[in-house]
């Protein structure tokens, strides 16, 4: 039976996001070998989302409290790409990784699952 999942982030500086990741997010790890560390993430939720486009997949991170994260990371130097905004499912934000790539940040209203 499937157990967990694993995510992949494809960057242009992974030395720098698995920096960002362990020294920003303070997030567990060990090291698979040679440097190449591999993150606890905290617990996931999964949602199929309709698209007419191509379909694709996205990372976004929970909080419990968006001003309060969002003002803790940017203590530590993190760009936000978007202002926080309201949707009918929780507050929304993004913030770039040091190797390109963008990652939301959500306070959801809805129970989690």
């Amino acid at each position: 039976m499937i157990n967990g999942a694993h995510v992949v982030i494809y960057t242009r500086d992974a030395e720098a996001d698995r920096a960002f990741f362990r020294d920003v997010l303070n997030w567990s790890h060990v090291d698979a070998g040679h440097g190449w560390l591999i993150f606890k993430a905290p617990p996931a939720e999964v949602a199929c989302h309709p698209t007419e486009g191509e379909p694709s997949h996205e990372l976004t991170l929970m909080c419990d409290d968006l001003e309060g994260t969002r003002a803790e990371l940017a203590a530590k130097g993190v760009q936000f790409t978007r202002p926080p905004e309201d949707e009918s499912w929780g507050r929304v934000t993004a913030f770039r990784l040091p190797g390109g790539g963008e990652v939301g940040l959500y306070e959801p209203r809805h129970p989690r699952a």
